[in-house]
């Protein structure tokens, strides 16, 4: 292991000095799955019209760009540098191209009147197969279909790491979380609250998938093998959870 740990500082050391081919080469393949990782994640809930393909090559961008622009000498380890670079590529790339279709919006559009028109009459939160009956849908596509949207919306307002002058001798800034308007701190913590009162009303299951996914950072593949389901089964799980927290959540945004 400490022979390996040091290999890898030499190349640091060839690159960082006489920016060496080959151990760019070498680097970029050692952090390349953070590319995969980060791919993964994001493209959850994006259409299949978004092609992984395309997030992956995003990716890379901001993987070589963390290779250019790292400055060992700063107290911040490469691999959450570069985790902040790919993701920002990923998503910036998204944010140029209108990636989900004019009809997915419209049917989007069409969903949400009727969940308003089924909510007025039964006087609560209706369910994807009560919705999906009025539209001569599928459950699933009435999830699949609201959740993309409500992806691309998150997408559309995502903070970007911001970009300092090269002056600076700093390519990259991290928002002060602490600068927060009292106003928009009351808003925030209304909201952590309420969405932990509707997280409370998930079943068993969906609780722990998105406890897994979002605080774990595990992997669909990967939770299916904590609770001993098929990776479909975890996705379906996701997408029914992400629905239920969508349209009560919407209301009060």
């Amino acid at each position: 292991m400490q022979q390996v740990m040091n290999e890898e500082d030499q190349y640091w050391q060839k690159w960082i000095e006489k920016r060496d081919c080959q151990a760019g080469d070498f680097l970029a393949k050692k952090y390349m799955p953070l590319v995969s990782y980060h791919v993964q994640r994001i493209s959850v809930g994006l259409p299949r019209s978004v092609n992984r393909d395309d997030l992956r090559s995003l990716g890379m961008m901001g993987l070589f760009n963390a290779l250019e622009r790292f400055e060992p000498a700063r107290d911040l380890k490469f691999d959450t540098y570069a985790s902040f670079r790919i993701r920002g590529s990923i998503l910036d790339g998204l944010r140029k191209e209108d990636w989900l279709p004019r009809s997915a919006r419209e049917k989007t559009k069409k969903i949400e009147q009727i969940i308003e028109k089924l909510e007025q009459e039964k006087m609560r939160n209706v369910t994807a197969e009560e919705v999906a009956s009025e539209l001569n849908m599928t459950a699933d596509e009435v999830i699949g279909t609201l959740n993309e949207n409500f992806f691309a919306n998150i997408i559309s307002v995502d903070d970007q790491p911001q970009e300092m002058d090269d002056k600076d001798g700093k390519g990259f800034l991290f928002k002060d979380e602490k600068s927060v308007l009292p106003e928009e701190d009351l808003i925030r913590n209304e909201l952590y609250e309420e969405l932990a009162r509707v997280i409370a009303t998930l079943n068993k299951n969906e609780q722990l998938v998105l406890q897994l996914f979002y605080k774990e950072e595990l992997t669909f593949t990967e939770i299916g093998s904590v609770i001993n389901l098929s990776t479909s089964r975890i996705s379906q799980i996701h997408s029914k959870a992400i629905f239920k927290l969508r349209t009560i959540l919407s209301k009060k945004m």
